[in-house]
């Protein structure tokens, strides 16, 4: 499957399986601010909140990435982010679905 395949399916609300791509090494990064993240978060995430997630872009290549924040919205901005610089990223949506 290529990356616009796989572009297209992520459109059209394909299914990812989040566990499966955690195990297999995906880094969960919350893109929440830093109050927020220490309100709640999923074990071993990092936090690298929107606004500075562009300083973390060298730390991220070459790595799938799972990103989550409150709702979704912030995650989804990171996405095309982190896409428009070659990084594999998957929008999880609000934390709590880890």
């Amino acid at each position: 499957m290529g990356f616009l395949d796989k572009l297209r399916g992520a459109l059209v609300g394909e299914q990812v399986d989040y566990s499966a791509l955690i195990k297999d090494g995906a880094v969960v990064v919350d893109v929440r601010t830093k109050e927020e993240f220490r309100s709640g978060h999923v074990k071993g995430s990092k936090n690298f909140p929107l606004q500075t997630l562009g300083n973390k872009v060298k730390e991220l290549k070459g790595k799938t990435v799972v990103l989550v924040c409150r709702s979704g919205a912030r995650a989804s901005q990171a996405q095309r982010m982190l896409a428009n610089n070659g990084i594999t990223a998957h929008n999880a949506g609000a934390w709590q679905n880890i």
